[in-house]
């Protein structure tokens, strides 16, 4: 891979301490025991891969600030990075202390990302999240003794029995940490999740869609006024504050998979590794390939992938407008490139497929 190239690691962590209920990711709350083995598997399957410099490495999970700061360390060693590297590991507020925050700074890590979802109790304890909201400025606190500069805040918006007032309130109070970013991401129901459940089976309300829009505007409004800009639909940032791990992933960049479920890319090649922890620690032990699956993406797909990722973000994608939706307000053409209005970001799916029906009624002249 050519000097300069950005290129990303992707590292999962699956251990939790406790499993939210909207979540589907691969995580599990009864394998702590398994954490030594699969930080060394971390570790040989780096060794391995032989990756070129990363420049951006990025912990996820699961819990990854449950690992000791001595095993985080473990496997950071063993990825190549450039000297600017952005590291960045997700934390849940009650999973750090001062000693744990300072190995990890000492190891290279220089950005955290807080899983906060909400400053309302009764909204975490709807989606059976463990922290103490009152922990968060705590946390928040150690990692600024640590000498963390770059601090990312997760938020969620529309759980059913959040009011308007509670989510005014999880935004002033995620703005008073004066942290350099936040990304705040609408409540989504996936089947097979305690929540999923039971909105299956109607105990529980589905999310509003009208009260989400709300929401977001809400949290456009405030963080903008604040100083903040939307870079990615559910991501706002200080000035030259923005992931650039997450940027690389808009941008269809490269990135090598670590830990079991991580998913990577290369040059069109999309890949995932083996679910569970402990298969992936025994197919690296036994020297095999941890790879569940691949798919290759033709130029086709890639281009219409590209289109889809692009208009995420406020730089758009470079693609002749759709002059309907100009007129209706969803889009902006700025320069050479269309933009979603925020109009647009609120029906960005909708938008999208009729930017690329437009796209391919075009070809077909």
């Amino acid at each position: 891979m050519p000097s300069g190239v950005p290129y990303g690691v992707y590292v999962h962590i699956p251990f939790c301490a406790k499993r939210c209920d909207y979540c589907d990711f691969a995580t599990w709350t009864d394998r702590d025991h398994l954490m030594g083995g699969y930080v060394d598997a971390c570790v040989a399957h780096l060794a391995r891969s032989q990756p070129v410099p990363a420049t951006s490495v990025f912990f996820g999970g699961g819990t990854p600030s449950l690992l000791p700061g001595h095993q985080l360390a473990q496997i950071l060693d063993a990825i190549p990075r450039v000297g600017a590297a952005e590291v960045t590991v997700e934390c849940n507020p009650d999973a750090v202390d001062a000693a744990k925050l300072a190995a990890y700074r000492a190891a290279g890590v220089n950005r955290l990302s807080f899983g906060v979802q909400s400053f309302a109790s009764h909204v975490l304890l709807s989606l059976n999240r463990t922290h103490d909201p009152a922990n968060v400025q705590t946390a928040i606190s150690l990692a600024r003794d640590a000498g963390f500069e770059r601090v990312n805040v997760d938020l969620i918006y529309g759980t059913p029995g959040e009011s308007v007032d509670d989510w005014r309130r999880t935004l002033d109070g995620a703005l008073a940490l004066d942290v350099e970013h936040v990304s705040a991401y609408a409540l989504t129901v996936e089947p097979g999740t305690p929540l999923g459940q039971r909105v299956a089976a109607g105990i529980a309300p589905a999310p509003d869609d009208d009260d989400q829009a709300e929401k977001y505007e809400i949290a456009d409004d405030l963080l903008g006024a604040a100083g903040f800009q939307w870079y990615e639909i559910s991501n706002w940032a200080r000035p030259g504050e923005e992931c650039r791990h997450n940027l690389l992933y808009w941008s269809q960049g490269d990135y090598l998979a670590i830990g079991g479920a991580a998913h990577g890319h290369e040059a069109g090649r999309r890949y995932w590794n083996v679910r569970t922890p402990e298969r992936y620690i025994e197919y690296v032990g036994a020297e095999q390939s941890p790879e569940a699956g691949h798919e290759l993406l033709d130029a086709t797909v890639r281009a219409e992938e590209a289109v889809v990722l692009a208009l995420r973000t406020r730089a758009g994608a470079r693609i002749a407008a759709v002059p309907e939706l100009v007129d209706a307000g969803l889009i902006d053409v700025v320069g050479d490139r269309v933009v979603l209005t925020r109009p647009g970001r609120l029906l960005a799916s909708d938008v999208t497929s009729r930017m690329l029906l437009a796209l391919d009624r075009l070809e077909c002249q």
